[in-house]
């Protein structure tokens, strides 16, 4: 069994961004109906692209 754990939630500060209307909509179609808000999505998906530049990296 899994033993539970208490998450961490890393501190966060409010940044405002301005983003294409189309790619606003096809993000609240990706997440529609899904446990996942806006700025969770646009979190990891940064997450993900500063990976793929690390790996890129020579």
């Amino acid at each position: 069994m899994k033993k539970f754990k208490i998450p961490y939630i890393p501190p966060t500060t409010s940044k405002s961004i301005r983003f294409p209307n189309d790619l606003i909509d096809e993000v609240e179609q990706a997440i529609q109906g899904k446990q996942c808000t806006f700025s969770a999505f646009v979190v990891e998906a940064v997450r993900v692209a500063l990976e793929n530049l690390k790996e890129e990296e020579p």
